[in-house]
């Protein structure tokens, strides 16, 4: 019997230790929820003086001693937000949205996880953190136009890639097209260059007795040519003299035109003088009147 009894009592010392633990176990939980929860109200205070290293000292305080304190890290969330630093908020709001437990509090977290991805002009994020935010609240009209907001600015940024991509491609296609075309006008230039450097080099001796020899006969061309036009010239004035000169037994017409002018000169003289005459006129022998 007494083997049994002490057995007993063991047992009972055993259940009795679990209960004890179990007990603190659900008391420490509570107290470190309370205990987080005075910080939170500490932040607050500190934010309605506009102090925000204090608050930002609280809220880190709070999610220290309970980080299952979904209210501490969605609240240090929003306080990133409003000063504008987004992704301070969005690591906040994302420890939130993991630990959340009721559709309204996931609808809050990821509505202004939403906003926070605006700030960072991430629009694709936005569009998913508003849509998740209207899963837990189709009601909501404000994260409703939000989304629509995001959409439309999200279009835009696509809109615009695009449009750079193209100028992009455009612009490779020019230089590509410049750099064919300064190909092919070093190629030209090179062909052309050979040829000058071919007219350029140095002849041989017998290049320059051959140049030599066509250059004396091209000189004695010209002078024989030179001496045709001359005796030609000559023939040409002799001939023209020879038309000049009158032939035996006829007169030059030089002659000739001094003879017609002495003819004229002297038909002149007579026909004056029969002027004359006529203006004189025959002298009347008149009757006496008795």
């Amino acid at each position: 019997m007494k083997p049994y009894k002490a057995l007993k009592v063991c047992i009972a010392g055993v259940f009795g230790l679990f209960w004890v633990l179990n007990m603190n176990a659900q008391e420490k939980p509570e107290k470190l929820a309370r205990e987080s929860n005075r910080y939170i109200a500490d932040a607050q205070d500190a934010l309605a003086e506009d102090d925000f290293a204090v608050a930002e000292a609280y809220y880190r305080k709070a999610i220290a001693t309970d980080p299952s304190n979904t209210t501490a890290k969605y609240n240090m969330g929003n306080l990133y937000y409003t000063k504008e630093k987004s992704l301070n908020a969005e690591d906040r709001l994302k420890e939130a949205a993991e630990i959340a437990q009721t559709k309204t509090q996931k609808h809050r977290i990821f509505h202004n996880l939403g906003n926070s991805y605006m700030q960072q002009k991430n629009y694709q994020a936005a569009v998913d953190a508003f849509k998740n935010a209207l899963r837990n609240d189709p009601t909501d009209e404000e994260t409703r136009y939000n989304l629509a907001l995001a959409k439309k600015m999200l279009e835009k940024e696509q809109q615009n890639e695009q449009g750079d991509q193209d100028q992009k491609k455009q612009d490779q296609e020019n230089k590509d097209q410049n750099q064919d075309q300064q190909n092919r006008d070093q190629n030209q230039d090179g062909e052309g260059g050979e040829d000058e450097k071919e007219d350029q080099k140095p002849k041989d001796q017998g290049d320059n007795e051959k140049d030599k020899k066509e250059g004396d006969q091209n000189e004695d061309k010209q002078k024989d040519k030179g001496d045709e036009q001359k005796e030609d010239q000559q023939k040409g004035d002799k001939e023209k003299q020879q038309q000049q000169r009158p032939t035996q037994g006829q007169l030059s017409p030089q002659q000739i035109q001094s003879l017609l002018e002495a003819m004229n000169n002297e038909e002149k003289k007579v026909q004056d003088k029969i002027n004359a005459q006529k203006a004189k006129g025959v002298k009347v022998k008149t009757e006496k009147d008795w």
